[in-house]
């Protein structure tokens, strides 16, 4: 492991790294400007083998070093300092990236795929939700998560962590209108069908498209009217009547379940 040695009484040296992993980008223009922060093992191990990342510095603990890969150039810190540069609460396992956000990407670019899984989350906020939906996303092979653009979480931290590396591998699509991007995906023959309780046809038997869309709402509202008037189909999953509904990223890994095996 290779490090970059801090001078003494500091704080973790500012000198550019790490070296770049496999086929990650290395900034070395570095300013803080622009940067964000990942943070633990997964999160920071994927970011740096994403070719797709532009990354600026890495801060390991001594212990946490030793776990990586040899030819990662990283700037010495011990937790404490570790704690010191990120947000409040942030368990970072003694790895700290400080990169920049990934190039957005277009949802053109798969819409004429001829057989295909998005997903699509209406007002669904919370990053760590959002993060275990990119991770079943990941598992079970989905092409992308649809949001709007003005409800995205920061896609850093929090988020990256309860991804477990998904953030790397699952393009999230930044659109300003759900119900138009419905319309649109309609147009390129993806079938959208949105999960809703209440519904008489359970998810498992709608699931017959050859490119399918599912639609998830917040767990306190759901569905926003107008969002699901633009589904093709209103589905629910089958729970017992002793409780009222499932965690939205439970639901989605229910849902991309039974999508990815029709």
């Amino acid at each position: 492991m290779k490090h970059t040695k801090p001078r003494p009484g500091s704080r973790p040296s500012s000198r550019p790294g790490p070296r770049p992993h496999a086929h990650s980008r290395t900034d070395t223009s570095a300013s803080a400007k622009d940067s964000l922060w990942i943070w633990g093992t997964h999160a920071v191990l994927a970011a740096l083998r994403n070719p797709a990342r532009v990354c600026l510095k890495l801060y390991a603990s001594k212990n946490a070093a030793a776990g990586l890969p040899q030819d990662i150039e990283v700037i010495p810190a011990n937790p404490q300092e570790i704690t010191g540069l990120l947000p409040e609460g942030a368990v970072h396992q003694g790895l700290a990236l400080q990169t920049r956000a990934l190039p957005a990407p277009s949802l053109e670019d798969i819409m004429d795929k001829p057989k295909g899984l998005l997903l699509m989350l209406d007002s669904v906020t919370d990053p760590r939700n959002v993060g275990a939906i990119l991770r079943s996303a990941a598992a079970f092979g989905a092409d992308g998560l649809i949001m709007q653009d003005r409800k995205i979480p920061p896609l850093s931290g929090v988020l990256a962590k309860a991804a477990v590396g998904a953030l790397e591998t699952v393009p999230i699509f930044a659109v300003v209108n759900l119900a138009r991007t419905l319309e649109d995906l309609g147009k390129s023959h993806w079938q959208s069908v949105g999960l809703a309780g209440g519904t008489k046809l359970s998810i498992a038997k709608v699931l017959d498209a050859d490119k399918t869309c599912l639609v998830l709402g917040s767990e306190g509202d759901g569905l926003r009217p107008n969002v699901a008037k633009h589904c093709d189909i209103l589905a629910h999953i089958p729970i017992d009547a002793a409780m009222e509904s499932l965690n939205v990223s439970n639901a989605a890994a229910i849902a991309l379940y039974e999508a990815a095996r029709t």
